[in-house]
């Protein structure tokens, strides 16, 4: 449960601003108010999240066909040094740092397909699977596995197959489904 006041104490802030900032949580279904008993951080079930992910992955597979388009030199430059610590990330299991890294580097992906309807459905997706996702990166060494299928998705765009491309970021997101069911059963 959400607590207004505590929250107002803890960020010094007024309750109108923090108002106005549950009701953005709530819109971006983050939030669920349950009348005369107040907002609570909204729960997403095992089924929930896999049907996230079916329809993630379709999104995530258009963002790699478009990028296959729009591949510079530069991107890849990018795109390889982000991977780069990524790896050395992984291979420290440090955790945290990775799971930040994978965000950064899936956001600045959608960011360079320029499709505006695209990156804000992906980001509405993304935000209801942070509590849920985590639990399926931790398992088995699976950040080193993300981060391979990580470059067969650059490997992907670089040739310019846009078809292949789609293909790589769809699996990527199938696999991550895969691993996040193992995970939770």
């Amino acid at each position: 449960r959400l607590n207004e006041i505590h929250l107002s104490n803890r960020f010094g802030t007024s309750r109108g601003p923090l108002r106005e900032a549950m009701r953005g949580l709530e819109a971006r279904g983050l939030v669920t108010v349950v009348r005369n008993r107040g907002m609570y951080v909204r729960a997403i079930s095992t089924d929930e999240a896999l049907q996230i992910y079916e329809v993630r992955a379709a999104i995530f597979g258009l963002a790699g066909r478009l990028l296959s388009e729009k591949v510079t030199d530069r991107m890849l430059g990018e795109l390889s040094h982000r991977l780069d610590i990524m790896d050395e990330l992984a291979a420290a299991k440090d955790f945290d740092g990775y799971y930040h890294a994978n965000l950064d580097f899936h956001d600045h992906l959608m960011s360079a397909t320029g499709n505006t309807v695209l990156i804000r459905e992906y980001k509405s997706l993304v935000d209801k699977l942070h509590l849920c996702r985590v639990r399926g990166l931790v398992q088995a060494d699976n950040m080193l596995v993300s981060n391979r299928e990580h470059r067969e998705m650059v490997d992907a765009i670089a040739s310019g197959d846009r078809y292949r491309a789609q293909e790589a970021f769809f699996r990527h997101v199938e696999r991550a489904k895969i691993r996040f069911k193992a995970a939770v059963t």
